[in-house]
């Protein structure tokens, strides 16, 4: 799939007049304008927000998904999923709650 993805770095807070600011090929859904591509830390937040950005179609899901990926890369950021249906399978950090500890008898 063909990206809009363009680097526009910013780092930190986006307040509104700087996200107002920002073209719409540094957004995973430019159509939307929503989810920034500006930094790692908020491409890590659009994997993690992939599945509440609603109003969207699968069109716009792949997309914004290929938008991602080409981020992740420039970023350097590994992703482990080829498709955004893949998000949110399986954990990316150890859930300490769900590790299995023997418990002294």
């Amino acid at each position: 799939m063909k990206t809009t993805w363009q680097p526009h770095t910013t780092h930190g807070d986006l307040s509104s007049s700087k996200r107002d600011n920002l073209p719409d090929s540094a957004f995973a859904f430019p159509k939307k304008r929503k989810e920034p591509l500006t930094d790692a830390s908020h491409v890590k937040n659009a994997l993690a927000r992939f599945d509440q950005v609603e109003d969207v179609t699968d069109d716009e899901r792949d997309l914004a998904f290929a938008n991602i990926k080409k981020a992740a890369e420039h970023y350097g950021i590994d992703l482990e999923e080829k498709n955004w249906r893949d998000l949110g399978k399986k954990p990316h950090t150890e859930n300490k709650t769900h590790s299995s500890h023997k418990k002294a008898a």
